[in-house]
């Protein structure tokens, strides 16, 4: 059994996942109603929280799995990009498992996790796809040479996606966090009403921008006393999809690939899977998205990485634990360099 932990951000997550990659368990807790009244994630409540939820969550997620901490082989905690210092306390509870019980320990990167998540319920890795990673800290296109492969096409410039959305739910004053919220008020507005710019469409390359878009929305703001509240939703929304689209085709027409798999917490907006899946499912483009559960931070994506890990006999060595240290802005390729030569 495989005992993963993901404390990347606020939410404080373990799961229990079998060498075979099937989930046991995937237990997460949220702290939004933490953060709600601050309007977005303040670090150092994250770290309390973890603090004092870390133990009762992988209790739960072994209570769950009806294992005991006596038949965990592997521990594999997320070690980075996140924030440091929740990083740190998941990290640290791993190692400390790992020197207590004997457990073998597996560093995992987060984005791998989300870039396999689609694949984590039934579907196997494809020898070659398109990753593309929407979420409130990142937007990346990914090409997925396999499992372990991974050459990073291109990345947002300044805002994530997921970050656009908060900030325009909070120019609109729709609460945190704004994403949810802000796709459901688009729901009765039209689409087509304003015409915010797409930002980057046009730039030959794979790279993202949200600022612009953002910028755009809150000048609109400014320069209509009365304007509608669903239209200014699901006008920046159909803005974003449009980008999406643009941006990740790019990718398949210069990749080849004929797979999209989409992840983060931004993908579970039904109305950009809908967007996406319709325009690649036209072109002959095979679409494949996380599951609600596995959408948002979570520990079994990470345990699903970690089981691929082991099931090729790539495994840390043991000897550099006591060194090891959270890194909060971890590329795919930096983290493969360090952990696995």
């Amino acid at each position: 059994m495989i005992l993963s932990i993901d404390t990347s951000c606020d939410d404080t997550s373990a799961a229990v996942i079998t060498l075979d990659s099937k989930v046991l368990s995937n237990i997460i807790s949220s702290q939004t109603h933490i953060h709600t009244r601050f309007g977005g994630v303040v670090p150092e409540l994250a770290c309390r929280f973890h603090v004092e939820y870390i133990d009762e969550i992988v209790q739960q997620a072994l209570d769950v799995a009806g294992v005991t901490i006596g038949d965990i082989q592997y521990v594999a905690p997320t070690i980075g990009p996140g924030l440091s210092p929740a990083l740190l306390i998941g990290l640290t509870f791993a190692k400390g498992l790992a020197a207590s019980q004997g457990i073998t320990f597996l560093p995992i990167h987060h984005l791998e996790g989300h870039l396999l998540s689609p694949f984590v319920h039934g579907n196997n890795v494809p020898d070659h796809a398109v990753g593309l990673v929407i979420s409130g800290g990142h937007t990346e296109l990914y090409e997925v040479k396999g499992l372990f492969e991974y050459e990073k096409l291109g990345s947002t410039q300044d805002d994530a996606v997921g970050e656009a959305y908060d900030k325009v739910a909070k120019m609109l004053g729709l609460g945190y966090p704004g994403g949810p919220i802000l796709e459901k008020r688009a729901l009765d507005g039209n689409q087509k009403a304003i015409p915010f710019p797409r930002p980057m469409i046009k730039n030959k390359n794979c790279h993202f921008s949200f600022s612009g878009l953002k910028t755009a929305v809150m000048v609109y703001l400014r320069n209509n006393e009365t304007y509608s509240e669903a239209d200014v939703c699901a006008s920046f929304q159909r803005a974003v999809l449009d980008t999406l689209i643009s941006k990740s085709q790019r990718a398949v027409d210069e990749t080849g690939a004929n797979k999209l798999a989409v992840c983060g917490g931004v993908s579970c907006n039904q109305f950009l899977r809908n967007g996406l899946t319709d325009h690649f499912q036209k072109r002959g483009v095979e679409t494949f998205f996380a599951q609600p559960e596995y959408c948002t931070d979570n520990a079994a994506m990470i345990g699903f990485v970690a089981s691929k890990y082991v099931q090729q006999n790539r495994i840390y060595d043991q000897s550099r634990l006591e060194t090891l240290d959270a890194h909060p802005n971890f590329t795919i390729a930096t983290y493969h360099d360090l952990i696995f030569t």
